[in-house]
This record gives structure tokens, C-alpha cells and sequence, in this order.
């Protein structure tokens, strides 16, 4: 992204689009005072959550009779259901892992096969966005984590950190081409969740070979484990290199939250917040819900002077419902320069015939604006 002189003052970035996340698939019963487990739970979380401030919904369901995350696509029509009806406006992003918790004791943690996970393209009622990730990758989620970081939870139960300790993401061209190509037929937006900046330079060449056309929104998931860690300069080079036209969101895991997700507020950007990667406060020891969670980043926003989003204002941000027809196109809107032509040299550009022109008049059609 770049960033002009006047990019910093508030007036002059997007409202704040905050993703709630409050199911936690990784926690079981107990482990947090705010896990929902009876649908009615999960429904008013999100209730609470939106009034809270959060707009974008990370959602996963658990399944009322056991208290785990469910694999259930009934379960998850049943929960999109109710959402639609009880936040009607909220954007509903389902994550694309389903429910990665083991399924019982001795098993460790993974993501489901290609075959279940497809299944979400197929979701009635539709969620809003799908969760993507490009590329297979290890997701030891416990790596960064210390004793104080699960103190009182199942993850003190004797095994569980092995489990999760061998977590990995599994997703080849094979899984994603196909799944980005199933959520456009049905008009379901891919939310794109990178571990790392290489991850979303394979984002920029599906888009370059015409295999995803459409806004760009996504997400860099600081939690370490084969994600990028904590080192703010992983962040910075991110923005950096994120399309100026794309919509960036940060998220990490316990504390270390507070601290990326306020640069990235202050930097223009957006943030997820709640108990699936964090359960505490910023002050050791104390434990802090969701919905506070969210209010926290609220009010830092405000102190900061920069305006929350309405729901309207996010799906407009996020361009919910749109798609482009053409790899020129989503590279021109998300400010990329065009692909290299058979004979060009040197670094490209639109191209132009050098002249400032009226709005909409320049050869092509392109205002001067979109040239620049």
C-alpha cells in the first residue's frame, strides 16, 4: 500500500471494519466464561458482538449436544440461519477450516479433507465470505504460546499441546483453484487468510493467470507455528506489499494482539479481535470476553479519531457482491500494474499516451485517476 502525506490523518482512512471471532473451534466447554455452546449462545454472541462495534463475523459452530466444534454442514445451515436473522446487515465469514480440533483423545489437530471443505462453497443459507488459504504450511498454534497463555483451559490436559503442536494447513493448487472457482459460481466471496507475504504473492499470481477475479480482501495471521510471529517488521513489509487497492486486515494470538492490531489501526488498516486467538486482557492475568475485546479496539479507534464502520459501510469497504470479468480489470482496481506483453522491457505501466486528460476522456476509457 502507499501511503501519501495525508494518509495517516483519520478523515482520510476507511472506517474500521472489526472481525469478531468468538466461537474459538480450538477451546472446549469451560475453558473461557463467554464459549458458546447452544445455538441460542452462539446467536447472541454474534448479537453481542455487533452491537459491540464488529461488523465481520468469523464464524464457526459448535455442536450443542457435545460441545465441539462441528463438521456438520446441517449444523452450519442451521447457524447461518439464524445469524441472517438476528444480525441481518453483519458479514458473515465462515472459516474454511470448518473445525480443525481433535477428534478425540491421542488424535492431534488437522484441518479437513478437500472434498468437506468444498462442501462450504455449497452453504444455504450463503455466507458472505469463505476463509482461503494458498498454500500448505505448518500451523503450530502453540509455539508462541507460554503455561500463562492456557492457565485453567483443556490445554492443560496432558497431550493436547502435542496435538496442536501438529496442526498443518493443507492446501495445494489442486484444493484452492478449484474452491476459488466454486465460490464465484456461487457468488460466495473468498476472504484470503496468509500466513505470511509469500503466501499472498501466490493471491497476486491467481490473479495474474485469470484463475480469481474479484476484490481483494485478506487477512495476515500472525500466530507463528509456520505463520510469521510477532516481529513488527513482518507487519510493516506486509502493508508494504499489499495491493494499494486490497483491503488488509491483522489479527495474532493472546496479548500480542493489543499491539499489532493498534499499529494496524493506526496505520489505516483493519482487525480481528476474540477468544479464538486470545482470551486475555492486555493486563497479565486478566481474562477479557470477545465483546470486550471489541470494545477495546472501538475505543482505541476513537482515541485515535478514526470512525468505526457501520455494516453498510464494511460490505461496501469489502465490495460484497462484486465480481470482475477480466484479469485487466481486477489488476486495475486493485492497482497492480498490467501484465507484461510479449516484447515489453522494463518495469510496467498502464498504458498511456502521457497526456492528462478530463475525467473518463483518456484513450481506453481510463480516468486519470485509475492511470496514476
Amino acid at each position: 500500500m502507499y501511503y501519501t502525506d495525508d494518509s495517516l490523518m483519520p478523515e482520510n482512512m476507511d472506517p474500521l471494519i472489526i472481525c469478531a471471532a468468538p466461537y474459538g473451534p480450538s477451546w472446549l466447554p469451560g475453558d473461557a466464561p463467554d464459549l458458546p455452546v447452544s445455538f441460542e449462545e452462539q446467536t447472541q454472541s454474534a448479537v453481542d458482538c455487533y452491537n459491540a462495534g464488529a461488523t465481520m463475523l468469523h464464524v464457526h459452530v459448535r455442536d450443542p449436544k457435545t460441545g465441539h466444534g462441528s463438521v456438520d454442514m446441517g449444523d452450519f445451515s442451521e447457524m447461518l440461519g439464524r445469524l441472517r436473522k438476528a444480525v441481518p446487515k453483519m458479514i458473515l465469514s465462515v472459516g474454511g477450516s470448518i473445525s480443525f480440533a481433535p477428534k478425540g483423545p491421542g488424535q492431534t489437530a488437522k484441518w479437513l479433507g478437500y472434498d468437506t471443505r468444498h462442501m462450504l462453497a455449497e452453504l444455504e443459507p450463503r455466507p458472505d465470505q469463505v476463509t482461503v488459504q494458498v498454500g500448505t504450511s505448518s500451523f503450530n498454534v502453540t509455539e508462541l504460546l507460554t503455561p500463562a497463555d492456557f492457565a485453567g483451559t483443556s490445554f492443560e490436559q496432558p497431550g493436547m499441546l502435542a496435538a496442536y503442536a501438529e496442526l498443518t494447513v493443507t492446501s495445494t493448487p489442486s484444493f484452492y483453484v478449484e474452491h476459488l472457482k466454486r465460490l464465484r459460481n456461487n457468488k460466495i466471496q473468498p476472504y484470503f487468510m496468509n500466513c505470511h507475504i509469500h503466501q499472498l504473492e501466490t493471491v497476486e499470481r491467481l490473479i495474474r493467470a485469470g484463475l480469481y477475479m474479484g476484490p481483494l480482501n485478506h487477512c495476515l495471521m500472525a500466530v507463528g507455528g509456520g505463520c510469521a510471529g510477532r516481529n513488527p517488521f513482518d507487519l510493516m513489509e506486509y502493508i508494504r506489499r499489499s495491493p494499494h487497492g486490497s483491503v488488509f486486515t491483522m489479527m495474532s494470538n493472546m496479548r500480542s494482539m493489543y499491539s499489532l492490531t493498534a499499529t494496524a489501526i493506526a496505520l489505516g488498516a483493519h482487525a480481528r479481535c476474540g477468544i479464538e486467538e486470545n482470551l486475555w486482557s492486555p493486563n497479565k492475568g486478566e481474562r477479557m470476553s470477545t465483546v470486550k475485546q471489541v470494545e477495546w479496539q472501538v475505543q482505541l479507534a476513537r482515541q485515535l479519531g478514526r470512525k468505526i464502520a457501520t455494516a453498510d459501510e464494511a460490505r461496501q469497504i469489502f465490495k460484497i457482491g462484486t465480481w470482475y470479468d477480466s484479469v485487466e480489470e481486477t489488476l486495475s482496481i486493485l492497482g497492480l500494474p498490467p501484465n507484461r506483453k510479449g516484447g515489453q522491457v522494463g518495469f510496467i505501466v498502464k498504458e498511456t499516451d502521457g497526456r492528462l486528460y478530463e475525467s473518463g476522456a483518456e484513450p481506453g476509457g481510463y480516468t486519470h485517476a485509475s492511470i496514476i
